[in-house]
């Protein structure tokens, strides 16, 4: 590739990035603000795990249509009609007088949303080869955090100083124009590429296509652990993290928020770390079966602790944020597993099942913790947290120890089968 293409194609990877910052604050925003919403909307953590879910089940629901729209349509219109998609849903949540509007506002964007990474990720294996598939994804994944940054601390200050519907309608607005940025900047293939001369597909091939992704021997034990890793890393970064914080440890609203932007820092720094490792190591397996099992044993000590200092709950959640990346591994071990015209419906199906997983914990989470009786003051006690990180340590350990058994493809394979077709 020359110089001037693969500036082209950064250009395009960072425009889809800061497309993706909007992804992670809407979907992030209720760790920072899930209080609020409770008491705002007079509802109870089951009702706050079904409404931080339903992000996620709009986000599932989207996956393989959205794989055959990038295989058949290019990711490029896909991304610009799902992103308009996922701003009326902004505009329904920020709008909402109600409990129901706001899960059917949150579940568009999730749908809307759902393409985001997918869409970034089939662009970057048409412009650049395998080799440097993670290290730009990580780059889209990295830029995307910033969205988290902006829901922890920064959501927590305007929501105090104006309510969070104003902070929500300036999120939306910039949902609209990275919408008019992706149109205008991002391309679906550099020129030449097979892509932009393909015949196009009738459904039943694309049908056909969809039933070759799901008959890879080595795709259940991706999906397993695709539905679980990040499901349980969402459940506390997202979700129960800063609630945590303040009922159980007494932390203000901006000192958890400060937290939870310190984890996402972490995050980032993580992102840094594991993104170019699959080549260092030349594994990807093992660098996400690793990532996964200290993050069990960070959950398993949460669980068994019993009244943890402060400080240990607040590295416990930052520690957790850096080595969530290595979960990233799991989709680039998927991917390679897909020939190119696949690509599209094969990453979709992936992370349906990394959605699905996230969708079903959060209202598995808000039921654990709706068994606790609520103290005196109205908080949870920290028993009720500590059962909750119990149930999301033994799902970890159950799903890594069944993704251990799925062979690896390692770096050097794909390079030396890249040089075998010449």
């Amino acid at each position: 590739m020359s110089p001037v293409l693969w500036r082209q194609g950064l250009l395009i990877v960072i425009t889809l990035a800061i497309a993706y910052v909007a992804s992670h604050f809407f979907r992030a925003a209720n760790v920072t603000i899930g209080l609020d919403l409770m008491r705002d909307l007079h509802i109870g953590p089951q009702a706050l795990g079904a409404l931080t879910g339903a992000f996620f089940f709009g986000f599932s629901a989207m996956q393989i249509p959205c794989g055959f729209f990038f295989d058949h349509y290019g990711p490029r219109r896909t991304v610009v009609g799902m992103l308009l998609l996922a701003a009326v849903g902004g505009v329904v949540f920020t709008l909402a007088p109600n409990w129901a509007m706001l899960l059917t506002g949150r579940a568009l964007m999730g749908a809307g949303f759902g393409v985001m990474l997918i869409g970034s990720m089939v662009v970057i294996s048409r412009w650049y080869p395998p080799d440097r598939f993670s290290t730009f994804s990580s780059l889209v994944m990295s830029i995307g955090l910033i969205g988290n940054l902006a829901a922890t601390t920064p959501l927590a200050w305007g929501a105090q100083a104006f309510g969070w519907r104003p902070v929500f309608a300036v999120a939306v607005a910039f949902t609209f124009l990275a919408a008019i940025a992706v149109w205008l900047v991002v391309r679906d293939a550099p020129p030449g590429h097979p892509f932009l001369d393909r015949r196009a597909e009738s459904p039943r091939e694309m049908l056909r296509g969809f039933g070759a992704v799901l008959r890879s021997p080595r795709l259940p034990g991706i999906l397993l652990m695709n539905f679980c890793n990040y499901a349980c890393i969402f459940t506390v970064q997202g979700l129960w993290g800063g609630p945590f914080l303040r009922e159980a440890h007494g932390l203000s609203y901006i000192e958890a928020g400060n937290v939870l932007l310190a984890a996402v820092v972490a995050y980032q720094l993580g992102v840094l770390v594991f993104g170019p490792l699959d080549r260092v190591l030349n594994t990807r397996k093992w660098i996400s079966v690793g990532g996964t099992l200290v993050i069990a044993a960070i959950l398993a000590i949460l669980a068994f602790l019993g009244q943890p200092p402060a400080w240990f709950a607040i590295a416990a959640i930052i520690a957790i944020g850096f080595f969530s990346p290595s979960g990233a591994m799991i989709m680039t071990h998927g991917r390679a597993i897909f020939p190119d015209r696949l690509i599209g419906r094969g990453m979709a199906t992936m992370n349906t099942f990394v959605m699905l997983g996230v969708a079903c914990m959060q209202t598995l989470s808000g039921i654990i913790l709706g068994e606790f009786t609520l103290l005196a003051d109205g908080t949870r006690s920290e028993l009720a947290y500590r059962s909750l990180f119990g149930v999301l340590c033994v799902v970890l350990l159950l799903a890594v120890s069944i993704y251990a058994t799925v062979p690896d493809i390692r770096p050097s394979d794909e390079l030396s089968a890249r040089a075998a077709k010449g």
